[in-house]
């Protein structure tokens, strides 16, 4: 039992290294210098996805906000439905992989699932946009 509660967290441990290292397509170039620079430390690779969530979380909000600006009322009403079911969706889907029985790794998972489906959201959002 022991040798497989340590498997199962060394992979989960890996796929939330290999999760980390696939968002770099929608992160910025600083969080993927601070995951460098962490070396693999759960606490300091957790400090650069909070970090990174912030910018991520902000420009989701700006994309948000223009593109909310852009609409007329029926897709302003629209968007504010599936921005909100959206958050939901995103706050349910990522607390679901914070497993307790994963330890740190399991928590860290869930803070790169937020803050990669963040930045995903953001660049849609930015897609959406008129003239882009």
């Amino acid at each position: 039992m022991r040798s497989w509660s340590r498997s199962s967290i060394a992979l989960l441990v890996l796929a939330v290294a290999s999760s980390i290292t696939r968002a770099a397509d929608v992160t910025t170039p600083e969080f993927d210098a601070c995951i460098k620079k962490s070396s693999g430390v759960t606490s300091e690779m957790r400090n650069c996805v909070d970090v990174e969530t912030k910018r991520q979380d902000e420009k989701l909000n700006q994309s948000y906000q223009k593109l909310l600006a852009s609409l007329k009322a029926a897709r302003k009403a629209q968007l504010v439905d599936a921005q909100r079911a959206w958050l939901q969706y995103r706050d349910l889907n990522c607390a679901f992989y914070d497993d307790g029985s994963g330890g740190t790794a399991a928590g860290l998972a869930a803070n790169d699932c937020i803050m990669t489906m963040t930045a995903k959201r953001a660049a849609e959002l930015e897609y959406l946009m008129p003239n882009q």
